[in-house]
């Protein structure tokens, strides 16, 4: 509950998203000093009936994704639900949705009529698919989109499994570039006064994620070789079993492959030819992670990370998520913070550090409509009849 000192003080954004992908954008946004007004329908964003939850509308992903803004409730389908948002987008310089296109224009909130409203606004929409394709108005979750951007067959090649990634990946990929590619359009606003238009599909957003390093071979006309970047799909790349646990091992250059194998008392792989340059080695990853995988249980993780540490060798022991909370490193990313109705809980906080203007936790996520009467106030709409909610 601290003024802003941000670098995005005195920049409003319209956080018109539900769920995670546009909330967790708005909430970044916040971090860094926008205020953000969360419009919420009468019975609440997705989120607040996540579990688990000490008290009803107030799930665990809501309190993650909804911190420093103020939230209100608005009845879009009515007249003065709909005045409301107008007014709204009038003084804003962000408007951030996650709706279908085809609900968005009966609702008559189409970037057209807004930007008539406000010449100025950054209008960020994001959807599964492109609004010029045919897949346009199918519903899309974040299992959806690993599948239609390849995510799915890439653990398949590399597991034997078409397993989705056990982290909702394309929501908080797609919430990422949904931030920068608002805050450049805010560049471009500030030099020239003009709002646009922003588009971010979902798929095609994890598409060019993905494709980075797994273009690979058909990077080239003719191509090289197939897609699927090696060293990630060699079967073996995974964390390794220790004597008392898990750790990541990672032997990467010349020098630190053959030191792993010195440590290990196996000096005659240290000059395997198979391991000798990196042309040698993208032939032959599997091998090499196998003979790092059967190694490993000779020795207990502390003391891999003592062998790994005196020959910088890339390593790490396996953080338990459990534990995070508990681990010194991350005391000045999790921390304590007591909310005004759910009481004492964890809280996220912003990994970036900026010298001069600092993100700053400055309101808890707001409970349903909390500040629905003192926005409207503000507007000069302060009768919360007609498709709003009062403040809670």
């Amino acid at each position: 509950m601290t003024t802003s000192h941000g670098p995005l003080t005195g920049v409003r954004v319209i956080d018109l998203a539900s769920v995670v992908m546009g909330p967790y954008a708005a909430q970044l946004l916040g971090d860094m000093g926008a205020d953000v007004i969360k419009v919420e329908p009468p019975g609440g964003d997705l989120t607040r009936i996540t579990r688990p939850q000490r008290n009803p509308g107030m799930g665990a992903l809501a309190l993650n994704v909804n911190r420093n803004k103020r939230g209100i409730v608005l009845d879009l389908k009515s007249p003065a639900g709909q005045e409301a948002l107008l007014k709204l987008v009038e003084g804003a310089d962000i408007l951030l949705t996650n709706m279908r296109p085809g609900a968005l224009r009966r609702l008559g909130l189409d970037y057209e009529r807004l930007a008539t409203a406000n010449p100025k606004l950054i209008y960020c929409n994001a959807q599964g698919f492109r609004t010029d394709s045919p897949q346009a108005g199918l519903a899309a979750y974040d299992e959806i989109v690993q599948a239609s951007s390849g995510l799915v067959d890439l653990m398949r090649r590399a597991t034997g499994t078409p397993d989705y990634v056990p982290s909702i990946l394309a929501d908080k990929v797609c919430a990422l570039t949904i931030t920068y590619s608002v805050l450049a359009a805010l560049v471009h606003q500030r030099a020239t006064g003009q709002g646009q238009q922003v588009e971010v599909p979902m798929t095609d957003t994890l598409l060019a994620f993905t494709m980075v390093e797994h273009l690979s071979g058909q990077t080239f006309e003719p191509p090289l070789g197939p897609t699927g970047f090696n060293r990630a799909m060699a079967k073996p790349h995974r964390a390794v079993r220790t004597k008392d646990g898990w750790a990541c091992i990672l032997p990467y250059t010349d020098k630190n492959i053959a030191q792993f194998f010195l440590a290990v008392g196996e000096p005659e792989l240290a000059a395997d030819e198979r391991f000798q340059d990196h042309e040698q080695r993208a032939r032959n990853y599997s091998a090499l992670y196998e003979l790092v995988e059967q190694f490993a249980v000779r020795h207990t993780t502390a003391e891999w990370q003592e062998i790994c540490g005196e020959r910088s060798i890339p390593f790490a022991p396996v953080l338990e998520l459990d534990e995070a909370a508990d681990n010194p490193y991350f005391e000045p990313l999790i921390t304590q913070a007591v909310h005004p109705t759910e009481g004492p809980y964890r809280q996220i906080g912003f990994p970036v550090r900026f010298s001069a203007t600092p993100a700053t936790l400055r309101e808890h996520c707001p409970t349903l409509g909390q500040h629905t009467g003192e926005v409207l106030a503000e507007l000069g709409l302060n009768d919360p009849k007609g498709g709003s909610a009062p403040a809670g």
